[in-house]
């Protein structure tokens, strides 16, 4: 069957509409294609995945089916298939999403352990987090349902995108820790802060060089919000903001800790500098399990 044809043939089971959209996407390249198959599938009809395999020989009706072609085409075009179904998992937990977010990724994931690592061996019972640039809200919400005792702030300069974060996080019932301001970078108005200053800052920056956009893969280059991938200079602007003005945010003995690019090889010492030279001391280097390269960085400006 090609996607030029009808669905309808018979008979166009679950079992053998995943067996041929998994085929389809192995030639076409698309990444995870059993995986992509399935939350095609599943969207369409309306299922949970797990529900797919209990019913291998039943046949969806045809809207289902005109539906799931339409989908399948799309994504063999390299639609990113979390804008497709609106949704991606990240930490576990599932986040709304639409191409005015950035796709959760599981790298950033790295960032997440290290914020709670951070936070249980400082034993901050209940630290105050701001993360800058919020997007879908991931990692804010992901913090705050790691620290069961922790509030935090999230920004992002566009109201369209802060809407999706507050989508986010209602439906993981965090209006009552959760604040999101609108905000370009730190430039946050004082009297929208909290009395009290943060423990600490987690931020995953757009960190792509302007340069470099056109060398991204098509999927990430042509979906995905500019905005959120490079900061239309030379990928290193955020982080400078962070080190110059994020102090003024901090408590005493306050951390800062970003995710970085895997690519150039010599990003993390670039971020590195960047931070030392407003007097920042690096406290973590963690690589990334996947590519094996330094993927989050923390910086203190305390003593210790």
């Amino acid at each position: 069957m090609d996607t030029s044809a009808k669905l309808d043939q018979t008979p166009w089971s679950i079992g053998r509409l995943l067996q041929w959209t998994t085929e389809h996407f192995t030639r076409r390249e698309v990444d995870e294609p059993r995986l992509c198959a399935e939350i095609l599938l599943a969207h369409a009809s309306g299922k949970q995945r797990i529900e797919l395999y209990a019913r291998f020989n039943e046949v969806p009706p045809r809207d289902v089916l005109d539906k799931f072609r339409d989908l399948v085409k799309r994504a063999a075009n390299h639609e990113p298939v979390a804008y497709l179904v609106e949704e991606k998992e990240f930490y576990s937990l599932k986040f709304r999403v639409t191409k005015a977010v950035l796709i959760p990724r599981p790298e950033t994931e790295t960032l997440i352990e290290v914020v709670v690592d951070h936070c249980q061996a400082r034993e901050l019972s209940s630290p105050l987090l701001l993360d800058m640039g919020t997007g879908s809200g991931c990692i804010a919400i992901t913090l705050l349902k790691q620290l069961p005792n922790a509030l935090a702030f999230a920004t992002d300069v566009s109201e369209e995108v802060l809407a999706i974060a507050r989508e986010n996080t209602e439906q993981h019932k965090l209006t009552d820790r959760l604040t999101l301001l609108k905000a370009d970078r730190l430039a946050i108005d004082s009297t929208l802060l909290p009395e009290r200053k943060f423990d600490l800052i987690a931020s995953n920056p757009p960190y792509i060089a302007e340069h470099d956009v056109s060398s991204l893969d098509a999927n990430v280059r042509d979906h995905e919000p500019l905005q959120a991938l490079s900061d239309g200079e030379d990928g290193f602007s955020f982080y400078r903001t962070l080190a110059l003005d994020a102090m003024d945010l901090l408590a005493l003995g306050g951390a800062v800790f970003v995710e970085i690019a895997d690519t150039p090889d010599n990003a993390a010492q670039a971020v590195e500098a960047i931070f030392a030279g407003h007097g920042w001391s690096v406290r973590a280097r963690v690589k990334d399990r996947t590519v094996g390269k330094t993927r989050v960085l923390g910086f203190t400006r305390s003593k210790e």
